[in-house]
C-alpha cells in the first residue's frame, strides 16, 4: 500500500488525484471504443446525441427562467452584468479569438463529414441550419442562465458542473450528467478526432487505416497531457485555444486564397490524385504553401512563447506581440491570405486552372 499511496495519494499521479484518473481514462476509453467502429459509429453518436443536447439546453433555460421569475427579468440581469465589467474590452478579444479558435477546427475539417452528403444542396443546408443556429442558441442559452443564476443563488454560475451540484433531485443531476457528457463526446469526437484520423491515414493509406489512424490521435492526446492544458481557465483560453487558432487562421487563409480566389473553385479532379499531377508541385510539397504557413505565423510565435510561460497565460503588461497574439487566428488568416497569393499567383498549376475556368464558363 505504501508504493500505491506514494503514486496516487495526497497531490496523486502528476499532481492529479485516482479519481480524476479513472474518469480521465473511462472518457478516453469510450472514444477509443466509438473510433474502432469507425466513422458510422460518430454518424450513430451525433445521430441520437443532437436531439438530447437541445431538449436538455432548453430544459435548463426553461428552468432559469421560471425559478427567475421570468425570461425578462434574466435578460435584464444580463444587461446590468454588462455595465457592472468595466474591464468588458480587456477580455473580449482573447476570448473572441479562442472562440474562434475553437471553432476553426471543425470549420477546417467539415470536409470530412460533407463528403459523405447526398448532394451539394444538402450539405449547404445542413451547415446553415445545423451550425449558426445552434452555435447562436446555445451561446443564448449560456448567457441567459449564468445571469438568472444570479438571480436565484446571488453568484453566477457559468460552469453547468457547478450549477449541478445545486440541484436536489438525484434524477435531475442524472440527466444532466448525461447531457454533459453527451456534448463533451460528440464535439471531441467530431472537432478533434475525424480529422486527424484522416490526415494519419492518407500518409499511407495501405499501412494505416481510418480506425488506425484515430487509435494514433487518441494516443497523441494521452501525450498532450490534456490535464496540464486546462488546469485553469486562463491558461486554457490564451495559451491552448489562442495559442492553436493562431495555426487554424493561417492554414484557413491559404486554403481559402488557393481555392476561392486563385483557382476560382475550379480543380482539376483526375490530377487530384496523381503522384505526377499538376498539384504534386516539388515532390509532393507545396513550398511556397509551407513558407506563407510560417510567415503568417511567425508575428505571434513571441506572444505565444509569453503566454506560455506566464502563469494563468495572460500577460500583466502586454506589448506589440502580445497585442497580436491576443488576435493570432485573425493575424495568421490575413498574413496567411496575402503571403500565399502574392507566392502562387501566376503559378503554372494556378494557370491551367484558370484557363480551366474560362474555358468552360
Amino acid at each position: 500500500m505504501g508504493g500505491w499511496h506514494t503514486l496516487f495519494g495526497g497531490a496523486g499521479l502528476l499532481g492529479v488525484a485516482l479519481h480524476t484518473w479513472i474518469a480521465f481514462f473511462l472518457f478516453w476509453g469510450i472514444q477509443v471504443f466509438i473510433i474502432l467502429k469507425g466513422v458510422e459509429g460518430i454518424k450513430h453518436l451525433e445521430t441520437w446525441s443532437a436531439p438530447l443536447l437541445l431538449g436538455g439546453g432548453l430544459a435548463l433555460l426553461a428552468w432559469a427562467a421560471w425559478k427567475a421569475g421570468g425570461l425578462g427579468r434574466v435578460l435584464s440581469e444580463s444587461s446590468a452584468m454588462q455595465k457592472q465589467h468595466h474591464n468588458f474590452w480587456s477580455i473580449f478579444p482573447g476570448a473572441l479569438t479562442a472562440s474562434v479558435g475553437y471553432w476553426a477546427t471543425l470549420s477546417l475539417n467539415i470536409p470530412d463529414f460533407t463528403r459523405y452528403a447526398r448532394s451539394q444542396r444538402s450539405q449547404m443546408l445542413g451547415q446553415a441550419l445545423g451550425l449558426p443556429l445552434t452555435m447562436t442558441a446555445f451561446a443564448f442559452i449560456g448567457v441567459a442562465v449564468t445571469s438568472a443564476t444570479v438571480l436565484i443563488y446571488g453568484v453566477a454560475i457559468p460552469n453547468p458542473v457547478e450549477l449541478m451540484q445545486r440541484f436536489d433531485s438525484v434524477a435531475v443531476i442524472l440527466f444532466a450528467m448525461i447531457v454533459i457528457f453527451a456534448a463533451q463526446l460528440t464535439t471531441n469526437m467530431a472537432a478533434n478526432v475525424v480529422s486527424p484520423s484522416n490526415d494519419f491515414s492518407n500518409l499511407n493509406p495501405r499501412l494505416i487505416s481510418y480506425v488506425t489512424g484515430g487509435l494514433i490521435t487518441a494516443l497523441i492526446g494521452v501525450l498532450m497531457m490534456p490535464w496540464k492544458l486546462m488546469a485553469s481557465a486562463g491558461a486554457y483560453i490564451f495559451t491552448w485555444l489562442i495559442g492553436y487558432s493562431g495555426l487554424m487562421g493561417a492554414i484557413a487563409g491559404i486554403l481559402i486564397c488557393d481555392y476561392w480566389v486563385l483557382r476560382r473553385r475550379r480543380l482539376d479532379l483526375y490530377d487530384l490524385f496523381q503522384p505526377r499531377g499538376r498539384y504534386s508541385y516539388d515532390r509532393g510539397f507545396n513550398w511556397r504553401a509551407i513558407a506563407a504557413l510560417a510567415g503568417a505565423v511567425a508575428p505571434v510565435v513571441p506572444g505565444f512563447l509569453r503566454a506560455a510561460t506566464t502563469p494563468g497565460g495572460q500577460v500583466a503588461a502586454p506589448v506589440l506581440f502580445d497585442q497580436l497574439y491576443t488576435y493570432a487566428w485573425f493575424v495568421t488568416f490575413a498574413l496567411g491570405f496575402a503571403i500565399y497569393y502574392v507566392l502562387m499567383n501566376g503559378h503554372e498549376s494556378v494557370r491551367e486552372d484558370q484557363a480551366s475556368h474560362v474555358k468552360n464558363g
